[in-house]
């Protein structure tokens, strides 16, 4: 596996990172013998970055991390780098209710996670969404305190617009960004990540195959749980979904040409974006199983050429995408929208 440096001051991560939410929240219900067992063969691929949050079906997906990490080989345990957002407000029932980033609030948040995921430190450490009550400097500045006492290694940000990212790197420095970024994603070339290659900071891109929708394996009839993410999100419904999936048709024919599959491609375009913005991405990819696991770490054995990259972009063009990447109560939280 290959490796990256999360910005000037950040940790060396491998080339992909596995997101972990889906193990726990949001996609439907997930087999938690299998979650452990794709943790276990990331890192024995070379995987070292996991990514979690501490609201992630409120504490259970660190928990869940927490006993991956115990239950792994010594040495691959070592070498694991722990991201983690907080701020996300829930309540019993699971409703969100916000985002708290008071300084009292950070310190108590990461407390808990370092609890539950049974670590004495916290590799990156970001609040998941900008608190509009509370100022960027003050939250980065609570995460400097917790890396002055050790409790933190690095600083991230998620979310978060360009004019945010020059406020929160000239309080702390920062060693990345965490965003959505993929084909049918692409709002962050526009502002964002000039500003970050010019603070040298890297992107975390999260969203790779949008949830699944440009994976090649979601069907225009697949019924959804009321407690999937997708159930509401604009892309997956009616005449957006059929769009959408029109897309990937043409991608498919670009990925048969390559002899890999959709999700590899659609995961090595945005390895791909990296150079070509002078800028370190790297993918988080949110495989719930080994089996999905394997397909994206195959996207790293994928070369892209300039024709190739042109196949994609025709397939998919910037902008093609039907209908917000959330709804439109969560898309009003997102700093780097606006």
């Amino acid at each position: 596996m290959d490796t990256r440096h999360l910005g000037t001051t950040g940790p060396e991560v491998s080339a992909l990172g596995l997101g972990c939410m889906g193990m726990s929240a949001l996609y439907g219900e997930a087999d938690r013998t299998e979650s452990i067992a794709t943790v276990h063969a990331a890192l024995e691929a070379g995987v070292t970055l996991l990514d979690t949050g501490d609201f992630y079906a409120m504490g259970h997906n660190e928990m869940l991390v927490g006993e991956a990490l115990r239950t792994a080989p010594a040495a691959r345990r070592e070498q694991a780098l722990l991201s983690v957002k907080f701020g996300a407000l829930r309540d019993p029932d699971g409703n969100w209710a916000g985002y708290d980033g008071r300084p009292a609030a950070v310190k108590n948040f990461a407390a808990y996670s370092l609890q539950r995921l049974g670590v004495d430190h916290i590799d990156v450490y970001r609040i998941a969404r900008v608190d509009p009550d509370v100022p960027i400097e003050e939250t980065v500045g609570a995460i400097a305190e917790l890396v002055e006492k050790g409790h933190v290694r690095h600083i991230g940000l998620s979310e978060v617009g360009a004019d945010t990212i020059r406020r929160a790197a000239a309080t702390a420095p920062i060693s990345d960004v965490q965003i959505e970024y993929s084909l049918v994603s692409r709002g962050v070339e526009d502002r964002i990540l000039p500003t970050t290659r010019g603070l040298g900071i890297a992107i975390t891109a999260y969203g790779v195959l949008s949830r699944g929708l440009i994976s090649g394996h979601f069907a225009r009839d697949r019924k959804l749980a009321a407690n999937d993410f997708r159930a509401h999100s604009p892309r997956f419904q009616g005449e957006n979904l059929q769009h959408n999936l029109d897309l990937v048709e043409a991608l498919r024919k670009v990925a048969e040409g390559k002899g890999v599959t959709v999700a590899q491609i659609a995961i090595a375009w945005v390895l791909s974006r990296g150079p070509r913005h002078d800028t370190v991405v790297v993918p988080l990819i949110g495989a719930r199983t080994r089996e999905r696991l394997a397909e994206a770490l195959g996207a790293t054995a994928v070369t892209l050429e300039e024709a190739d990259l042109a196949a994609i972009e025709e397939a998919v063009p910037a902008d093609a995408a039907a209908g917000a990447r959330y709804p439109e109560a969560q898309m009003a939280h997102l700093d780097s929208e606006g």
